[in-house]
């Protein structure tokens, strides 16, 4: 693995962190983004000269296609540059000082709408590795490509769609999908219209979605709404076993993302682990619900029949168990001293005449 080089402008013994990337930077970026970027800062204070791709993988529990996805994420914003050698590794990562960069440059730069909180990803952190890396491209050649009818439709309904002119990065982020994602003008559109309707208007959100669709293979408007369908669906009776009244959180998704796409079960079986679930801890527990899924993927469970076996068995099993254990003869003396006299038996002709005494006495 390549040893990378890592150093900064300015320092400190502590890890400092500039309030104009808390302000500016952090509530529009991937999370697991945000992780790498304050573990450099990490890895600088605290006198770290080599770390590796794998090191930081390892350290915060992501792929190394993640870590390589958000060092080239911030190099774009250009908080960080990269240098590689000829096989295209990282040798070198210099941290860029936020504080002596001007307002204007960062604005310009960074493009996104501050108003906008990036509150969830729509893609999970173990991703495929990013199919094109994003190139800008230059006011000529902005100017070439915009000239075509298509594009120029597509950034009209864009901009219907975020009820606001265009602004450099959109037009950049839109060339992007076209030119190098190979996205038609119809998913473009459709793309904006699926982000916007959940009320995300921000470009690293849509680039996000963007990514995942071309990852699993989805270029046409056809398939782009199957898919969103289909996650919806999943989303929605996971929310309604569990009685949540909001959209799942980002570890969230990942699980049910897991429970779909890797254990391949069907909605029916998930909302049978959410009620079981319920029953057990008496609250919507994603990751209870994840061990009971896990246990039934291992078990080749495939759909409700096979959970009736499987309970079946179970039960099955564990009373041929209990009826091999024996009672245990209580030989134990009694403590009671009122037990502790011989015990006299009575026949019926000593009720008999017990109750004839007694009725004698009442006379």
């Amino acid at each position: 693995m390549t040893k990378i080089s890592i150093n900064a402008e300015g320092g400190s013994k502590f890890t400092l962190i500039s309030n104009h990337f808390i302000d500016k930077y952090m509530p529009s970026a991937n999370g697991a983004y945000v992780k790498v970027y304050l573990h450099l800062l990490r890895c600088f204070s605290g006198n770290y000269p080599e770390i590796s791709i794998s090191s930081i993988a390892d350290r915060l529990d992501h792929t190394e296609k993640d870590i390589i996805r958000a060092l080239h994420y911030w190099e774009k914003l250009n908080l960080i540059t990269l240098r590689e050698n000829s096989k295209k590794e990282i040798t070198e990562i210099q941290l860029i000082d936020i504080s002596a960069m001007e307002e204007d440059h960062i604005n310009e730069v960074d493009g996104r709408d501050t108003d906008s909180q990036l509150d969830e990803i729509a893609v999970s952190i173990h991703t495929p590795e990013k199919p094109t890396k994003r190139q800008s491209y230059s006011p000529k050649e902005i100017k070439s490509m915009t000239s075509n009818d298509e594009i120029k439709w597509a950034m009209h309904i864009v901009e219907i769609y975020l009820n606001r002119p265009l602004k450099p990065m959109d037009i950049q982020l839109i060339l992007y999908l076209y030119e190098q994602l190979h996205f038609s003008a119809e998913l473009i559109m459709y793309l904006y219209e699926y982000c916007v309707s959940k009320g995300k208007k921000n470009t690293s959100y849509i680039e996000a979605v963007a990514l995942t669709w071309a990852e699993e293979g989805i270029d046409t408007e056809e398939k782009a709404k199957e898919a969103t369908a289909a996650y919806n669906d999943h989303f929605n009776a996971v929310n309604k076993a569990f009685g949540l009244n909001r959209s799942p959180g980002q570890i969230e998704r990942q699980y049910i993302k897991k429970w779909t796409e890797v254990f391949s079960f069907d909605d029916d079986i998930l909302v049978e682990a959410c009620n079981r679930t319920l029953l057990r801890t008496q609250k919507p527990d994603f990751k209870y619900a994840n061990k009971i899924l896990e246990n039934w993927y291992k078990k080749g469970i495939k759909n409700k029949d096979d959970i009736a076996r499987l309970d079946e068995e179970f039960n099955k099993n564990n009373k041929s168990y209990g009826s091999k254990i024996s009672p245990i003869p209580n030989t134990k003396p009694s403590s009671n001293k009122f037990n502790q006299f011989p015990q006299r038996t009575y026949t019926s002709k000593d009720y008999a005449a017990l109750e004839k005494k007694l009725l004698n006495k009442g006379l």
